[in-house]
C-alpha cells in the first residue's frame, strides 16, 4: 500500500487529471475522492476514462472524509479551499490547486479575486524558481501555481534574475484551451461557440497577473488571454525590453539554458524551433524557445504547457512528491501524447 492521499474537487477537470496521474503513481494511493453535487456517484460515471477507480464512489467534501489521507489535494474553485483547509488536522499535508493561498498582498487578492477575506499565504509551489524546491520540501501547506502563471513565470523569471530584461515593460499574449475555465457548463464554452474561433477575455484584469508579478519580480505586466478552440494547453508569448540594447537571441538562449539545464520538466528548444501545445499534451513538461524581435529589439520567450498538467495536476503531484520526500519525478512524464 502506498502513502494515502485524497482529492477534493475530484469531479472537475483538474481533479480528474489528478486521479489519472495518481492511479499510475508508484508511491501514492488514493483513499478518497470527494465532490459536491456528484457525491455518491461512481468515479467512472463522471470520468469514464478512469477505469482504475471503477470500484470507487465519490464522497462528500468534508474534512472527516479526507482525514485518513497523509496528503490532501484541494482542486476546488477559487475561494473554496480556505474553509476546508482550516478543518483538516495539522498532521495532514495539503496542496491547494486554487488561488486562496498564493498571494502575499491582501490588496491584490481583494482587487483580482474578492468575494471574501484574504486567507493567508502558503509556500508557493513552483519548484523551478531559485530556492523554492527546498521550501516546498520543508512545507506542510503548498499553494499550487496558476496555469498561466506557470507558463509565463518559467519564461520570464530567468531573464529578470539575470538582469537581461527590464521589469517594468512586460507584455504577454497567451492562448488557453477551454478546460482552463473549469467543467461547469457555460454558454460561451459550448462546442458550437468555440470551434473555429479565437476570443480574448479578461483583458487587462486576469487574476494571475499579481501572482506572476510576485513570482518573477516584474513591476508591470500586460496580459491578454485568448480562448482557443482546443480542450487543453497554453501557449504564451512573453516579451520584454532588454536591459542592454542589442541583446542577441544567443545571449537570451544562454540565460534560459543556464536556468533550466538540470530541470527534468523544462525543455529549452534549439534555436529556430518553437513550442507546440500538442507536444506537452498529457505531460508535466514545459517547452520554451528564445527569440528577439527584429524591429523593436524586444526579447521574446515562447512557452507551452498542458494547463491540466504542469499548469495544475502535474504540478500538484510534483509538489506532493517533494513534500513527502519522494523522487520529484515519480508518477510524472516529460513526454507528451501524440497525435
Amino acid at each position: 500500500m502506498g502513502i494515502p492521499v485524497a482529492v477534493a474537487g475530484a469531479s472537475g477537470y483538474a481533479g480528474g487529471e489528478l486521479l489519472r496521474l495518481l492511479a499510475g503513481h508508484p508511491d501514492l494511493e488514493v483513499v478518497a475522492a470527494a465532490a459536491h453535487s456528484q457525491a455518491g456517484q461512481a468515479v467512472t460515471a463522471v470520468h469514464p476514462h478512469l477505469l482504475s477507480y471503477r470500484s470507487m464512489a465519490l464522497t462528500d467534501t468534508t474534512a472527516p472524509a479526507l482525514a485518513e489521507a497523509e496528503l490532501v489535494f484541494l482542486a476546488l474553485p477559487h475561494g473554496a479551499s480556505a474553509a476546508l483547509a482550516t478543518q483538516l488536522p495539522a498532521s495532514v499535508k495539503v496542496v491547494d490547486l486554487g488561488a486562496d493561498f498564493r498571494l502575499q498582498d491582501h490588496r491584490a487578492w481583494d482587487r483580482y479575486y474578492g468575494g471574501g477575506p484574504h486567507a493567508g499565504t502558503w509556500t508557493y509551489g513552483l519548484p523551478e524558481l531559485p530556492g523554492q524546491r527546498d521550501r516546498i520540501a520543508g512545507s506542510d501547506r503548498v499553494a499550487n501555481t496558476g496555469c498561466y502563471a506557470v507558463a509565463i513565470t518559467l519564461a520570464l523569471a530567468p531573464l529578470l534574475a539575470a538582469g537581461l530584461a527590464e521589469p517594468d515593460d512586460v507584455v504577454v499574449v497567451a492562448a488557453s484551451g477551454t478546460s482552463g475555465a473549469g467543467r461547469d457548463p457555460k454558454p460561451h464554452l459550448l462546442g458550437s461557440e468555440v470551434m473555429a474561433d479565437l476570443s480574448p477575455y479578461k483583458v487587462g484584469t486576469h487574476q494571475h497577473v499579481p501572482e506572476i508579478l510576485q513570482a518573477t519580480g516584474a513591476t508591470t505586466l500586460s496580459l491578454t488571454p485568448v480562448l482557443a478552440p482546443m480542450p487543453r494547453g497554453i501557449l504564451a508569448a512573453v516579451t520584454a525590453v532588454p536591459a542592454r540594447p542589442g541583446t542577441t537571441v544567443e545571449e537570451l538562449h544562454e540565460v534560459l539554458a543556464a536556468a533550466y539545464q538540470d530541470e527534468p520538466f523544462v525543455h529549452l528548444l534549439p534555436l529556430g524551433r518553437q513550442p507546440h501545445t500538442a507536444a506537452t499534451l498529457g505531460s508535466n513538461a514545459a517547452q520554451l524557445a528564445a527569440g528577439v524581435d527584429a524591429s523593436s529589439g524586444r526579447l521574446i520567450v515562447t512557452s507551452a504547457i498542458d494547463n491540466l498538467g504542469k499548469g495544475a495536476a502535474g504540478q500538484a503531484v510534483q509538489n506532493a512528491n517533494l513534500m513527502l520526500g519522494l523522487v520529484e519525478t515519480a508518477g510524472l512524464a516529460a513526454d507528451g501524447v501524440a497525435p
